[in-house]
């Protein structure tokens, strides 16, 4: 039997597997699609939240400000690249001052240090190029930004280096009472289980209520974004935001730890928890708001449109812990924004709730170290030459806009936990996230994939299940070779 079943593959799940490890458990984690991070975790702002925002007494301001302290000790143990920016919530108008008061005190009854209001002077000095009507802004010291698939990755990675099992394709369909605990069927097969963590994201609600009377409902918020080339990297330093309203916190214009600058989103609730499109109505209204605070947004130096949806739930809080009428089955729901900041928090707070009713003893072994694939990209040239001296694949450049070697295209597929798709491997080594958008590295990527995985290119996918890049072949090899 195993000790712990979590189910979801996103930053809140791959933590608290993470997490978990510090303790002599025998761990599994299933994750319904081909990779983790597919979800929430692979589109969103990308923001380390200061905490200023959530109604004071939530779940949602205590895991914001606990998590928020908790990212220089967690990335410097991962190796995630992060970075303290800090973030800006301005006020277009002398009319925006309450507002901006009544959140900086909401701030510091959530416990959130360092915030305070700047005039239009102390203002354009930071951001120089802020659009002309900015007249104040609510200064959040401890804002960041961070990768929140490489967050995750590096948390899976971590788990697997210490003894987690996991099992992607796995989605679950079925959950039933044991005597001893809890069957969990999935399309990876049955497992048994003493404990249960229902990390599912946008579908955790439909797994809570696998298992307990009290219902609860997940509404698909989409977030829709541009992405702006890194030449404009510089153009701003702190995440922007404008005066949030009750459906998120607005557009914003904010730096990526990548060097790209990104822009949106919108909050849309839908129906549909597959349905990931942009939309023109969507990109419009992007553009519209957020060239209030870039008033000259270079259209011309998009490299691309994305959208992402959150896990909304009817009960506007995070749901978190032991499920009262389901005994040894914990939840991890609603966790949208703040999510990504608060999952280290979420994570340590759940695998220690769950080790404690385990009465599980501390992994003498565990290693909180993970090293990130070397990035040759961000190498001089002496640690280039050296990186080329010990594996030739370096050498290869497949990704010409964002430099990605061979070597680390086929180290993000060895790694535990390792790519099995092009998307999978864009998000570990950022192969076709540049400009021309996988136009020119997409052949070699797939035929690094066959020669990795042992598969035929008619396996390839660009994301798992049907999204194959080659249906057949037009003639098969060694037939009709003149033709």
């Amino acid at each position: 039997m195993i000790d712990v079943i979590i189910i979801g593959g996103g930053v809140v799940g791959c933590g608290v597997a993470r997490e978990l490890s510090r303790y002599n458990l025998n761990i599994a984690l299933l994750e319904k699609t081909d990779d983790i991070s597919n979800g929430q975790s692979k589109a969103n702002t990308a923001i380390i939240h200061g905490g200023y925002d959530a109604k004071p007494g939530t779940l949602k301001a205590k895991f914001n400000v606990l998590g928020n302290k908790m990212y220089d000790r967690i990335c410097a143990e991962l190796d995630v690249p992060h970075k303290r920016n800090t973030s800006l919530v301005v006020s277009f108008g002398s009319d925006g001052h309450e507002a901006l008061e009544k959140l900086k005190q909401q701030g510091i009854e959530n416990g959130v240090p360092g915030l305070s209001i700047i005039g239009q002077d102390e203002l354009r000095r930071r951001e120089p190029n802020i659009g002309s009507t900015a007249y104040e802004a609510l200064l959040v010291e401890t804002g960041g930004i961070v990768c929140p698939y490489e967050m995750t990755q590096a948390y899976a990675e971590n788990a697997a280096m210490n003894g987690v099992n996991f099992y992607r394709e796995a989605e679950v369909t079925a959950i039933e009472k044991t005597q001893d605990g809890w069957k969990v069927i999935s399309k990876a097969g049955t497992f048994t289980a003493k404990a249960v963590v229902n990390c599912a994201g946008l579908y955790s609600d439909v797994i809570n209520n696998m298992v307990s009377e009290d219902k609860i409902s997940i509404v698909p918020r989409r977030g829709e974004y541009y992405i702006v080339d890194k030449k404009y990297a510089n153009e701003f330093h702190a995440s922007i935001f404008q005066l949030p309203t009750k459906m998120g916190k607005g557009i914003l214009v904010s730096p990526t730890v990548d060097g790209t600058v990104l822009l949106g989103p919108t909050a849309e609730d839908i129906d549909d928890k597959m349905d990931t499109r942009t939309t023109t109505e969507g990109l419009a209204k992007v553009l519209k708001y957020a060239s209030l605070t870039w008033e000259h947004i270079p259209m011309r130096s998009f490299i691309t449109t994305y959208s992402g949806l959150r896990a909304h739930c009817n009960r506007d809080d995070f749901v978190l812990g032991e499920v009262p009428d389901a005994p040894m089955f914990f939840n991890a729901v609603g966790v949208e924004s703040p999510g990504l900041t608060s999952a280290p928090a979420i994570a340590e707070y759940l695998a220690g709730m769950i080790a404690d009713k385990l009465s599980a003893k501390k992994n003498e072994n565990f290693d909180p170290i993970r090293k990130g694939i070397p990035k040759f990209r961000e190498m001089n040239d002496e640690q280039r030459a050296r990186a080329i001296s010990i594996n030739p694949d370096y050498a290869k450049i497949v990704c010409r806009c964002e430099t990605v070697t061979e070597a680390e295209i086929r180290e993000a597929i060895r790694r535990p936990v390792g790519a099995r798709s092009v998307d999978g491997i864009k998000r570990r080594t950022r192969a076709g996230m540049g400009r021309c958008q996988a136009g020119f590295c997409t052949p070699r990527t797939v035929e690094i994939l066959c020669e990795e995985l042992h598969i035929s290119p008619l396996e390839v996918t660009k994301f798992g299940g049907n999204s194959k890049y080659i249906e057949s072949y037009l003639f098969e090899k060694g037939d009709n070779e003149n033709a």
